[in-house]
């Protein structure tokens, strides 16, 4: 029974020690790198009523919610996506700013997926969220902002696929399917059912060359010259315009001198509903998740009253980090605090020590020294807790120093 009690849930999990460490220097890396940007970090509930989520906003299925109702009798979700919690809080905050409003959030994330084993439900987000900016040179700047977060973390190998919400819609809608027409070629589209995918259209009464763009749409990526090359492919306006879009954000990425870690995906699509232009995603090798998406959302803030363009991204840190880990990619930790091993008879004296030295901001663990530990184990406490040095008092007049990176000891008079 006691053992049944250290388990977690399926989906979450404990982070502690080194890897938390680690976790909180990638965390501050990233913020860094939004902070560079202008973008003001803001913080909002782990919790909210449901409405903020439902269908309407285009997000998270409700099924895949973690629901409660609170003692007044209403219906609460553990936030399972921040872009609603932003728009909510612009409409609030911002109402009347017609001026950029760029903001940035470090959150926790729920969200109760079937998944298959190992996938997380309580991941980490750093995102940031840019309103009432639209065109490419603000879809650019938040696909750069991304990049040199990545950069920040140390990987280099990556790629951010981008797409356009704007095409699919363009295309099911000159189709003329409806929406649960729409839903099931999704479905069919993201699992690359091609055999599903014909079926469906041979029940449609469309045009062949455009049965031809859908049944391929899975496997419609490239370079910027294959969305040039595919122009000629529709004489769709809508289409075409969506297409376009990726062209001048390709350009203005080469300002930026970020082109290199771009590709396009046209048959891209993604579970928010509320996208409403350019989408994008971000991959690495040696994981199976992506480790960032974002996209335009013109249309969500509308409907908390305040009408505006806006584009976000997320970087999902477990899955950098988890990536980063399996590429060998380790940022530093700095073993920068200091364990005080006194002797039995000395605990005022390392007490005031102590207590001097966190005056002038240094991190002091003390401890009482146990002769049956030996100074090896010792050693890999301090190593555990962070420490780059241990010192000895065993007298009133002196300090023993041992550097545990160099293995050099001196005394110092205290």
């Amino acid at each position: 029974m006691k053992e049944e009690l250290l388990r977690t849930p399926a989906g979450v999990r404990d982070i502690c020690g080194e890897e938390f460490i680690r976790k909180e220097c990638a965390e501050r890396a990233v913020k860094r790198v939004m902070k560079q940007y202008g973008y003001l970090q803001i913080k909002t509930p782990t919790f909210e009523y449901f409405d903020i989520f439902n269908s309407e906003r285009g997000t998270v299925s409700s099924r895949d919610m973690y629901k409660f109702t609170d003692r007044d009798g209403e219906t609460c979700v553990l936030r399972p996506d921040v872009t609603p919690q932003i728009a909510r809080c612009v409409a609030k905050y911002h109402r009347n700013d017609v001026l950029p409003v760029r903001l940035f959030y470090r959150a926790d994330t729920f969200v109760n997926n079937d998944g298959y084993q190992g996938k997380l439900k309580e991941i980490t987000q750093i995102g940031a969220e840019l309103v009432n900016a639209s065109g490419v040179t603000a879809d650019a700047e938040m696909i750069a902002l991304m990049i040199d977060c990545f950069l920040s973390l140390g990987l280099t190998e990556f790629q951010i696929e981008v797409g356009n919400a704007e095409f699919f819609k363009a295309l099911t809608s000159e189709a003329g399917f409806s929406e649960s027409e729409t839903e099931e070629l999704k479905d069919l589209i993201e699992a690359k059912n091609l055999f599903g995918v014909e079926e469906l259209l041979s029940k449609k009464n469309i045009d062949n060359a455009l049965k031809e763009i859908f049944t391929k749409l899975p496997l419609q990526f490239g370079s910027i010259d294959f969305v040039r090359e595919f122009k000629k492919s529709t004489e769709n306006v809508r289409a075409l315009s969506a297409l376009n879009e990726l062209e001048e954000i390709y350009e203005k990425l080469k300002v930026y001198g970020k082109e290199a870690y771009v590709s396009f995906d046209l048959g891209m699509l993604t579970k928010y509903e509320y996208y409403t232009g350019v989408v994008f995603k971000a991959y690495t090798h040696k994981t199976g998740e992506p480790i960032g998406a974002g996209g335009r959302y013109d249309s969500l803030l509308a409907q908390f009253g305040k009408p505006a363009s806006a584009i976000g991204i997320a970087i999902y840190v477990d899955y950098a980090i988890a990536a980063m880990n399996r590429q060998g990619i380790q940022q530093k930790v700095v073993h920068d605090a200091t364990l005080l091993l006194y002797e039995d008879g000395f605990e005022d004296k390392a007490i005031e020590v102590a207590d001097s030295l966190r005056a002038d901001k240094l991190k002091i663990t003390v401890l009482k020294h146990d002769p049956s530990i030996s100074d090896e184990e010792y050693e890999a406490y301090a190593h555990s807790i962070l420490a780059g040095g241990i010192l000895y008092i065993d007298n009133t007049k002196s300090i023993r120093i041992k550097d545990l990176e160099s293995g050099e000891t001196h005394e110092k008079s205290l």
